[in-house]
């Protein structure tokens, strides 16, 4: 035919056409909004309801949180100053009462000339926690001044003799000596409840004689404090802090006394646990400040806070042993059958292969109940520890503070979140670098 083409047609292309940049719309902030925030009609109307929703809320908070009243000496002044300023029905929060007490809300009624030393004491927390918390990151020397912080934390914060500290440190010492002697006489077990017995002899009859007699050879200390005069968030980080410790080996030595196979020793840590998970912490609260003292020698004068930081242990120890368990039963049975091949006896083979593991696995559960054992150090508020909200009580109780409420009740609420957030987010970070998630 005259009218066919004699040249021939590609239909693949054999050059590669420039790169070009990707619509607007599919990138950046407006590509991100468009598939997530407004990628049908639907989610079109709940981004717009939702904008709404949160432009409301922000239109009433932040006109009250930024209320020009940190001036104010009392409520009444407050409210005249936020008239002055135009704020409609006086709306906005009365600050004043924040910049007047927020020391005694921290500190509580501890002396003013020794505030020093509760602001050793936790700035000291930071250093001793370092080589615990980040291993990888600090002299590993640091370690023997975290196991010295035990016994510097309270003197610090109680003050009196620097003999009594010293006299509680030996008792560890002692205990392992004895336990040592025993294990290696007699056996593993025998030589654990021996260094226990005779570290819980020398604390309970020995001890105070001891500091007693030395303080009165060479008398060294600082002044002493009364625990009426602890308060505030003093008061709640030092049991909560004192709590989450003890807790954690606690609970490690109960979770491995419940899958023990001594009849007698996995019954008394069932009991144990079993009890304490199924009582309400304000009940052995109730307990600490009211029924041991019936129970206790006539003239016996036992602490206030020392019970409750002993209640609060406890209750933080059953629930952490089966937060630990739960990591044990996780581990396959593969593990224990490995450490058995190389010839490990129990407590190697728990030390080096099991109990790693375990908390490793356990870690989300460790933090949680660390964080709920922080916040529920406000239950003291209920036996008469004045910690930050027996202590907004008593600033409301007040005339020139009388009616307010929100203004310290968020500012308890914001110290607790950097507290628990703080935690969270370490927790984040270990998972991360223990890589949890993969095993």
């Amino acid at each position: 035919m005259s009218g066919t083409h004699s040249h021939t047609v590609a239909f693949v292309r054999d050059t590669m056409l420039p790169e070009q940049a990707p619509p607007a719309s599919e990138v950046g902030a407006i590509g991100w909004a468009r598939h997530n925030l407004f990628s049908s009609w639907f989610n079109a109307i709940l981004t717009i309801a939702s904008l709404a929703a949160i432009y409301f809320v922000l239109a009433a908070i932040v006109p009250w949180i930024l209320s020009p009243t940190w001036d104010g000496t009392s409520l009444s002044n407050c409210r005249e100053t936020l008239a002055a300023a135009g704020h409609g029905d006086a709306h906005g929060a009365c600050w004043g009462v924040i910049k007047e007490r927020w020391i005694q809300l921290i500190f509580g009624f501890y002396p003013s000339h020794l505030y020093w030393r509760p602001i050793a004491a936790f700035v000291l927390l930071g250093v001793a926690l370092a080589p615990v918390l980040f291993s990888d990151r600090v002299p590993s020397k640091l370690l023997i001044f975290s196991l010295l912080y035990p016994f510097i934390f309270p003197w610090l914060l109680w003050g009196g003799t620097i003999w009594m500290p010293i006299a509680a440190m030996a008792g560890f010492v002692i205990g392992g000596l004895v336990y040592k002697f025993a294990s290696q006489a007699l056996s593993t077990l025998l030589g654990v409840i021996l260094g226990a017995a005779a570290a819980v002899i020398w604390w309970m009859v020995l001890a105070a004689p001891v500091s007693g007699a030395l303080e009165s050879i060479l008398p060294i200390g600082i002044e002493a404090v009364e625990s009426r005069k602890f308060g505030g968030f003093m008061l709640s980080v030092t049991i909560g802090v004192v709590a989450i410790a003890c807790s954690l080996p606690i609970g490690i030595v109960l979770a491995l006394g419940r899958q023990s196979d001594l009849m007698i020793v996995k019954y008394i840590c069932v009991g144990f646990i079993e009890f304490i998970r199924g009582v309400p912490l304000i009940t052995l609260l109730f307990v600490a400040s009211t029924l041991l003292n019936i129970f206790m020698p006539p003239g016996t004068n036992f602490d206030i806070i020392l019970r409750v930081l002993i209640m609060v242990t406890l209750f933080a120890s059953a629930y952490m042993a089966e937060v630990i368990r739960g990591g044990l039963a996780a581990l396959p049975r593969g593990q224990y059958e490995g450490a058995d091949s190389l010839g490990l006896d129990y407590w190697q083979a728990q030390r080096l292969i099991i109990m790693p593991q375990a908390l490793k696995i356990s870690i989300p559960g460790i933090v949680s109940t660390f964080i709920g054992v922080f916040k529920d150090t406000t239950l003291v508020s209920i036996i008469g520890l004045l910690d930050p909200l027996g202590l907004s009580n008593a600033i409301r109780a007040d005339a020139n503070w009388n009616g307010i409420v929100w203004e310290l009740y968020g500012f308890i609420a914001l110290l607790f979140f950097v507290f628990c957030f703080s935690m969270s987010r370490y927790s984040m970070y270990l998972e991360r670098k223990l890589q949890t998630g993969h095993r």
